[in-house]
């Protein structure tokens, strides 16, 4: 962090460097635009707009920064074995060092504003000090803008956002951090700045209060201001009400989880007042998006429109249920090099470092009526689960999701294709779980890739793959938790909001086709807090969002979230019916276990880099590290 507190510093030295060098031989050593009047940046809307772009420029790009690189640190997912790079594998080893030594980490202390290189924008810990210390440096100077009060407020808001996005970005992995809400003093400047860490909640509160500014400040469509007319039609991703209220209530809801209440204050606990908080923010995000139609649910049958596009020219998914997203340099065919080739079995595509989706993970996603399924190796007359017909009437999302036995895979023969090659072969020992290449747990994911897109189908045009930080349906997900959790019980309401806990659950299953939680999940606040953190896992699956529920839930230490496991059964003898492959008749149908973590109490957060905790007593490591 020091560099980063330099690089804070920077900014004063770049005002300055306005002022003097104004000999040509000089001219050389100054820092960029430096010869730009100093009140130039913030004169107008125009010119300080286009300073606060940079701080677009600085969200991390998560999904395709690199090479293979991973994103889902939960128990979701398995490597092919002996691939020691990708961060995943040193996390499920319990070594978080390397958050910041392996190339396939978004997390890293590098990363460049101003370049369109996906690697250069893979770097949360870097890119977020440089965002805070810009924002900061921005809110110092509004007064020097001339402009519309609606023009100020534009720029004032996005600037408290982003001030509290990138703390609050920081804090999940990091824990509580000095919130910095002012310009430091450059080195030169003989002040020696020593900023104390601060507990969780103290840090939250005051990214709470950014995101409660830029709430106050910013329109709910930019198309709908004089100010955006000017780019209208081009400001669905710039910084709105709707954005700076869901986080803030995410920012609320994360502080008033266990993990973040037991560092605070020593109880492993939800906070009520936290919770009700949160759910308050959310119900007020969630009256303006249905009042107004800005963000919606996508049809099911858009279903994967939300996370890729084939075939549609660089497309970017998301549709109008995409909140904020990750950074787009390169979204058009970024993901077409990267891990797309790692969901394909080898018999198809033998390029890519394979990627299998555990069993255990798959399990979560229920029946159709609603119900979990309990035990995966038993028969279940309450939910309607076989293990002799495991993928008969599963939760909708199922079907989207995964590869299971028996789905096509391949519109064209190559070479001696068989059925078992051109259809998953994934029952034990069948073609497509063979060598370390095939699927190491019986399942694939097509969750951000069509299955039939291979080397031969056309796989190799058009793929854009782009994360969601945050959909709307992530947000009637947050709204339930924090209002059963503040409120008291799945049947509260927040406000003045018309949903109910589960009513918002059930709003999510009913865009999927999906029954309602069952009566017997209602009837307390713990058993609802299954169903939605079951729910959490379903519908927002492989997104980048298990690790940190894990975590704030306490559960990370806990079996069976240490567990990875694989499926393994038989066909039924007979012709199988490859044009319904989810009636699918199997026999010895059994989960064994492939990986088990093994954590403390340290794993709940990353550590700090060492250079950091030796600038200052006052700048603690996490403990265990």
């Amino acid at each position: 962090m020091k560099k980063y507190m330099r690089t804070i510093g920077f900014y004063v030295f770049f005002i300055v460097g306005f002022y003097g060098l104004n000999s040509c031989t000089d001219y050389l050593n100054k820092a960029p635009l430096s010869t730009i009047q100093p009140d130039e940046a913030y004169k107008d809307f125009k010119n300080f707009q286009g300073f606060t772009e940079e701080l677009y420029n600085c969200i991390p790009c998560v999904s395709s920064h690199a090479y293979h690189n991973s994103f889902n640190f939960g128990e979701e997912a398995l490597w092919e074995p002996d691939v020691t790079y990708p961060l995943s594998y040193s996390i499920d080893r319990g070594d978080y060092w390397a958050w910041n030594s392996t190339y396939t980490s978004w997390f890293g202390t590098g990363g460049t504003p101003n370049s369109q290189s996906n690697n250069a924008k893979g770097n949360l810990w870097g890119l977020a000090w440089y965002a805070i210390s810009k924002a900061n440096l921005g809110i110092a100077n509004l007064d020097r803008m001339s402009g519309t009060e609606e023009e100020k407020d534009l720029i004032a808001g996005q600037l408290y956002f982003f001030r509290g996005w990138f703390h609050f970005m920081l804090m999940q992995y990091w824990g509580g951090l000095p919130y910095i809400n002012k310009v430091l003093p450059s080195n030169g400047s003989g002040q020696d700045v020593q900023l104390p860490r601060l507990s969780y909640q103290a840090c939250a509160d005051s990214a709470a209060k950014d995101f409660q500014k830029a709430a106050d400040l910013l329109p709910v469509n930019w198309d709908d201001t004089k100010a955006g007319m000017s780019t209208i039609g081009n400001n669905n991703m710039r910084i709105n009400k709707v954005m700076a209220l869901a986080y803030l209530g995410k920012d609320l809801l994360w502080a008033g989880s266990p993990l973040m209440n037991y560092v605070s204050i020593g109880k492993k606990s939800y906070n009520t007042d936290y919770c009700k908080r949160a759910a308050d923010a959310f119900a007020e995000a969630l009256q303006i998006c249905e009042s107004t139609g800005r963000y919606q649910l996508a049809d099911f049958s858009k279903w994967t429109d939300l996370f890729y596009t084939h075939n549609q020219n660089g497309q970017v998914p998301g549709l109008k249920e995409a909140i904020f997203m990750e950074n787009l340099a390169g979204s058009g065919n970024r993901w077409r090099w990267n891990m797309v080739n790692d969901f394909r079995p080898q018999l198809i595509d033998v390029s890519g470092v394979k990627i299998s989706p555990t069993a255990n993970y798959v399990d979560y996603y229920g029946m159709a009526n609603g119900l979990p399924i309990t035990d995966p190796e038993k028969k279940d007359p309450e939910s309607g689960y076989d293990p002799e017909y495991p993928w008969k009437n599963r939760d909708p999302r199922f079907y989207k999701d995964f590869i299971f036995d028996g789905v096509k895979c391949c519109l064209n023969g190559k070479g001696n294709m068989t059925e078992t090659k051109q259809y998953a072969s994934l029952y034990t020992n069948g073609d497509y779980r063979q060598g370390t290449k095939g699927s190491l747990t019986g399942y694939l994911l097509t969750k951000f890739c069509p299955p039939l897109t291979n080397d031969y189908d056309g796989y190799t045009d058009n793929n854009c793959m782009v994360l969601s930080f945050m959909r709307l349906s992530d947000v009637y997900l947050m709204y339930a938790e924090a209002t059963a959790e503040g409120y008291g019980t799945p049947q509260s309401k927040a406000g003045t909001y018309s949903l109910s806990a589960a009513d918002a659950i059930n709003k999510i299953r009913d865009r999927a086709g999906v029954g309602h939680v069952a009566e017997k999940y209602l009837r307390s606040t713990d058993s609802f807090m299954s169903e939605v953190r079951r729910e959490r896992a379903v519908e927002l699956a492989f997104e980048g969002h298990r690790f940190v529920d894990l975590r704030r839930w306490m559960l990370l230490l806990d079996r069976p979230y240490t567990l990875k496991k694989a499926v393994y059964f038989d066909r039924a003898p007979g012709k199988f019916d490859y044009d319904n492959p989810q009636d699918a008749h199997i026999l010895n149908l059994r989960e064994d276990i492939l990986f088990e973590r093994h954590y403390g109490e340290k794993h709940y957060w990353f550590p700090l880099l060492k250079n950091d905790v030796t600038m200052y007593k006052g700048f603690k490591q996490n403990p265990g590290w």
